[in-house]
Order: C-alpha cells, then sequence, then structure tokens
C-alpha cells in the first residue's frame, strides 16, 4: 500500500509559492540522506540535508549541504563573518525548526532564520530535499528553492575524502 502524502508547513509553503514539486514518502530510517538516497536509487548528491546550527552568540541559522558532504564549519564561519559554527543540539534545532530533526525542511520553519547554501547546490538543475516530516522527501527545480527561499550562497564543503 502505498504510504500517505502528509500535508506539512513545508507542502504548505511550497504550495502557497506555486511550486512544481513530487512527494517521495519513503520508508525512514537512521542513516539520512543516504538511506533515502539507496531507497530511491539516486545519487545521494543531489538530496540535500537541511541543517540547523548556531554561531558564536548563539543565534541559530540554516546550511543547506549536499548529502554526501559535510559543512567544514569553520569555512562557514568565515564566510557569514562568525567566529564560529556548530550544529545545533537535537532539541535546540527542532525548537528553532518546529520540525524534529532526520524530517527537517528549510520550507515552513517555526522561526525565521539566516539561510545558507552550498554553492554548488545552486547548479543543480533538481534536487531532493526533506518535505517536513521523517520518511517524506521532495523533489523540485533548483531554481524554486532559491527563488521561494533566497538563500545566501556559500562555499563550505568539506574537501571530499579519498
Amino acid at each position: 500500500m502505498a504510504k500517505r502524502e502528509p500535508v506539512t508547513p513545508a507542502v504548505r509553503v511550497l504550495r502557497a509559492a506555486g511550486v512544481a514539486f513530487d512527494g517521495h514518502p519513503y520508508d525512514y530510517q537512521q542513516g539520512g540522506t543516504a538511506e533515502f538516497a539507496a531507497q530511491f536509487g539516486v545519487d545521494e548528491h543531489l538530496v540535500i540535508k537541511t541543517l540547523i546550527m548556531e554561531d558564536d552568540a548563539g543565534r541559530p541559522l540554516i546550511v543547506l549541504m549536499h548529502g554526501d558532504r559535510e559543512v567544514a564549519t569553520g569555512l562557514l564561519a568565515r564566510a557569514i563573518g562568525a567566529k564560529r559554527v556548530r550544529p545545533c543540539e537535537p532539541a535546540v534545532a527542532d525548537k528553532h525548526s518546529g520540525y524534529k530533526v532526520g524530517g527537517t525542511s528549510p520550507f515552513g520553519t517555526r522561526a525565521r532564520m539566516p539561510m545558507y547554501c552550498e554553492r554548488a547546490i545552486a547548479e543543480l538543475p533538481r534536487l531532493y530535499v526533506n518535505g517536513g516530516k521523517r520518511g517524506y522527501i521532495v523533489s523540485l527545480a533548483t531554481a524554486d528553492l532559491l527563488r521561494v527561499l533566497r538563500p545566501t550562497l556559500v562555499d563550505a564543503a568539506q574537501p571530499p575524502h579519498g
């Protein structure tokens, strides 16, 4: 039986903005972007993770990063003029975003936060991002994500290993 697609704050924002998107309910398990990529047979590089981080003053911010890459926090801090940037504790991230970690979407967050996007993401024609619930990913044109979210583009990806 097909999973029902949820109507989350993220879905409401996308619909209100007139964004064409496809929903992809999946069997949520720990493993994040790699788990979704494996279940759907897509390149994990196209699956974008939404990270709630904070600067040295404790101000929250959102970072969009390729699923197969990590944020180089030193590079990000320099790019945004902060001394340090670090991931929020899960309970703090949940409070800021209004979502549960593992189901955090950049769309429809509880609090408005500065949003930063790895620059290379903007070059993708289409991407996958969390739809606001664990086990629910949406795919959409990257141009629509950039139009609706208006993130600041930064170079903050950890160099690949190997």
